[in-house]
């Protein structure tokens, strides 16, 4: 059986990117988000720990909200389908 396939719409300055790939992938390319977040805020997840998209997507915001410090941050959206 294949691993799903998730896509994450991300925004930044107006401008958008999207970014496909299993959970693993998205663990693997936001992970330097992650770890920044998480040497902020301890209650956000390692990405070793992340199990499910929806914890992912919960992390990765609480990890942007941390690294940006409120100033124009970036938006995270799963894509649905």
């Amino acid at each position: 059986m294949s691993e799903k396939i998730y896509k994450i719409l991300k925004t930044r300055k107006g401008r958008e990117t999207i970014v496909e790939g299993t959970l693993d992938y998205l663990k693997s390319y936001f992970g330097y988000t992650l770890e920044v977040g998480r040497s902020w805020d301890c209650k956000i997840k390692h990405p070793k720990d992340i199990n499910t998209i929806k914890s992912f997507i919960t992390n990765l915001k609480k990890s942007f909200d941390q690294a940006e410090g409120g100033y124009d941050r970036t938006s995270i959206e799963l894509i649905e389908g």
